[in-house]
C-alpha cells in the first residue's frame, strides 16, 4: 500500500497520522526497502527491484539521494569486546574520462562475531569508534605485518590492556617465502606455534639469502606480537584476522561491483552503508525514518 499518493507532499498533520516524516513524498517502510536494496546492489539495479517488489517507481537518482541523507548512526556493541582485527580495503575513485583508473584504500575495522566499520582516510575516526565500544582487559588485536595496521591500533585502549598479536596465517605465509630447505621450514614453524622465537631464528643464522634475513627482520620487528599460538588456540583465543579479511570481501561486494566508480566525497557514507548493512541495521526495529 502507499504510504503517499500523489504529486503534492504530506502535511505535518497527515504526516503524524500516517507515522511518515512531513514533506517528504516517501513512506519511512519504502526507505528502508530502498536502503537495504541498495546496500547490496547498483542503485540502476535497486530501481528496477523496488519497482518488481512494491510496484512503485523510484529512480536510481533518488536511491543514492536516500543513502547520503540518512543519518546511520554509529555501532556501538552491547557485550565487551575481546577481540577486534583491522585490515585494508581498495575502492575505486571516479577520474575525468580519459584518465588512468586510481584505487585508494581504506581501513576495515572488525568486532570479532559483533560489528564492522569502514573509514575512508580517517583514521582518527577509527580509532575513535573503537575507544566506544566495551573494551574487555585485555583484549586482542590481531592484524597482518604492515605498520600501518598497528599505528592504528595504538590508539585503541591502552597499552597494559591491548595485546597485539601478529596474524599467524600471514607469519607462516612469509616463512614459506624463504627457500632452501623444506625440513628447516618446518622446524622453524613449530618453534613460532610454540612462542619460541629465538630457535625459530637460530634455524636462519646461517642463511645468507636476502629472503632469509628479510624474515629475521621481520620476527625481530613484531617479536612483542608473537606469542604462543598452541596455547591461545587451546585456550579458544583467535589467532588469525580473517574475520576483518572476510569483512573487506563483504565491503567490496558492494563498492567493487562491476564498473563501479566513485566520488571520493561520497565513499565515507558508502562504507557506512554497506557496514550499516553488514551488522544487521536493516534486520532490525529500529526506527529509520530520521533523514540527516
Amino acid at each position: 500500500m502507499k504510504s503517499i499518493i500523489g504529486d503534492l507532499a504530506i502535511t505535518t498533520k497527515q504526516a503524524k497520522a500516517l507515522n511518515v516524516l512531513p514533506y517528504i513524498q516517501m513512506s519511512g517502510y519504502l526507505e528502508k526497502c530502498c536502503l537495504l536494496l541498495s546496500a547490496n546492489e547498483s542503485y540502476e539495479r535497486s530501481q528496477q527491484d523496488i519497482e518488481v517488489l512494491t510496484g512503485m517507481r523510484v529512480s536510481h537518482s533518488t536511491h543514492q539521494r536516500l543513502v547520503h541523507r540518512h543519518d546511520f548512526p554509529e555501532w556501538v556493541v552491547p557485550q565487551s569486546v575481546e577481540a577486534m582485527s583491522i585490515d585494508g580495503g581498495k575502492v575505486r575513485i571516479r577520474t575525468p574520462l580519459g584518465d588512468k583508473c586510481v584505487w585508494n584504500d581504506y581501513k576495515a575495522i572488525r568486532l570479532h562475531d559483533q560489528a564492522t566499520a569502514a573509514y575512508f582516510k580517517d583514521n582518527t575516526a577509527l580509532i575513535a569508534w573503537a575507544n566506544r565500544q566495551p573494551l574487555a582487559n585485555p583484549f586482542i588485536g590481531l592484524g597482518d605485518g604492515h605498520d600501518g595496521i598497528w599505528n592504528l591500533f595504538a590508539g585503541i585502549g591502552t597499552t597494559e590492556q591491548r595485546h597485539e598479536i601478529l596474524d599467524w596465517y600471514h607469519l607462516v605465509e612469509n616463512l614459506n617465502k624463504v627457500p632452501g630447505s623444506i625440513k628447516r621450514i618446518e622446524r622453524a614453524q613449530k618453534f613460532l606455534w610454540q612462542g619460541n622465537l629465538e630457535d625459530a631464528m637460530e634455524e636462519f643464522k646461517a642463511c645468507k639469502s636476502s629472503q632469509a634475513l628479510n624474515f629475521v627482520a621481520y620476527l625481530h620487528h613484531h617479536r612483542t606480537r608473537i606469542p604462543n599460538y598452541e596455547y591461545l588456540q587451546l585456550e579458544g583465543f583467535d589467532i588469525g584476522s580473517g574475520a576483518v579479511e572476510s569483512a573487506v570481501k563483504q565491503i567490496a561486494r558492494r563498492v567493487k561491483i562491476s564498473g563501479a566508480q566513485w566520488d571520493s566525497r561520497n565513499v565515507p557514507q558508502v562504507l557506512k552503508h554497506r557496514c550499516a548493512y553488514l551488522n544487521g541495521y536493516f534486520s532490525t526495529s529500529q526506527e529509520l525514518q530520521k533523514i540527516a
